[in-house]
């Protein structure tokens, strides 16, 4: 869809005047870009594209169930459509980079997780990036990770041809032990899904917005050890999380590492074979 053809699209859609109109990165083949409504709105815009046809109505979704589930503060959505995603636009400095944006972020995310949860999975399959993400609901944590996330992912990226088949029996050899590996929460929580660095936006030392979730209810172990694959968060992020809600011991030393075989395979099927190294060295530490 040509930028015009989208602007127009979009005002047909919120009966206002689009101005002030510039491009927006937003990944995943999809066609963005920003722009000031004439009723004085700023926008966000996502679209639909020959090489994505991904419904953004589960975006939508996800955005409304993180402001009805959560104090997290998340962009609203103006306008749905499968192919269409207008948003409230955030304004925002960047990523974290202060240690007094880290203590907000470890706040809001703490207060997420520490909110109990009916069970793991979701009352709908979601999506990470634009991966589907399968949610049955499960009474238990491990057999929901070890099913419905690490081999679903590890499974669909060898069907593409993206997982050498050697990487997959070590990653089910991992996965048929572990219970011996990982723990079970006290309860489910809600989780965002995706918190690397780009999907935390920041205003003056403070958390403006998160943004392209992938929600469910799940461990906040593997929340908080998405964070770390990229360097969304640091050690001011952690002190004051736990300081709220402590970590069961072994966290940092060997579960962080199991839980980011789950978004480094999403990687792999996503951007190929760069992110295969990180798999076979925590395989490795592992003894597989």
């Amino acid at each position: 869809m040509a930028d015009t053809e989208l602007i127009r699209r979009v005002e047909a859609a919120l009966g206002a005047r689009l101005q002030a109109v510039t491009s927006l990165p937003v990944g995943f083949g999809l066609a963005g870009m920003a722009g000031t409504l004439s009723d004085g709105r700023k926008v966000a815009v996502k679209a639909g594209t020959g090489q994505n046809q991904q419904d953004l109505t589960l975006e939508a979704f996800m955005l409304e169930a993180l402001r009805r589930e959560s104090n997290l503060p998340v962009p609203e959505v103006y306008f749905a459509a499968p192919d269409l995603l207008v948003m409230a636009f955030i304004e925002n400095a960047g990523s974290v980079n202060t240690q007094k944006a880290e203590h907000h972020a470890a706040e809001l995310i703490a207060t997420l997780h520490m909110t109990p949860r009916p069970s793991f999975g979701y009352e709908c399959d979601t999506r990470i990036g634009s991966l589907p993400q399968p949610n049955p609901p499960s009474d238990r944590w491990i057999p929901f990770f070890r099913d419905k996330r690490l081999l679903a992912m590890a499974q669909a990226a060898r069907r593409e041809g993206r997982l050498p088949g050697a990487y997959l029996s070590r990653i089910e050899a991992l996965a048929s032990r572990l219970e011996e590996h990982l723990l079970e929460p006290r309860f489910p929580s809600l989780l965002h899904g995706d918190l690397w660095t780009g999907n935390v936006l920041v205003r003056n030392d403070r958390i403006a917005g998160f943004v392209d979730p992938a929600i469910y209810y799940g461990h906040p172990e593997i929340e908080l050890a998405f964070s770390t694959m990229f360097g969304t968060f640091g050690a001011a992020f952690f002190d004051a999380y736990e300081a709220l809600t402590p970590l069961e011991p072994g966290f940092h030393e060997k579960r962080c590492g199991i839980y980011n075989l789950y978004p480094r395979l999403v990687h792999v099927r996503l951007f190929g074979s760069a992110y295969l190294g990180g798999i076979d060295g925590t395989l490795r530490e592992l003894g597989f």
